[in-house]
């Protein structure tokens, strides 16, 4: 699914760094606490947030009808 707009425990805004992130540890190969701190996610609740993200929409859009 799509990542939250705001982190579940703080409320602080993480959605709009969320592309930044996904690119930089996927295609980049940089490392996911290197990337969080220079992306100012200090707390443990929207590193947590970022961490565990699972991307399902491949996977649930296989199964919508196509009409």
């Amino acid at each position: 699914m799509i990542i939250p707009i705001r982190c579940f425990t703080c409320g602080k805004l993480i959605a709009h760094k969320w592309e930044e992130y996904y690119r930089r540890v996927n295609e980049e190969n940089e490392s996911s606490e290197k990337v969080l701190d220079e992306l100012g996610f200090t707390r443990y609740c929207c590193r947590r947030m970022f961490v565990t993200h699972q991307d399902l929409m491949k996977e649930i859009s296989s199964f919508s009808q196509q009409g």
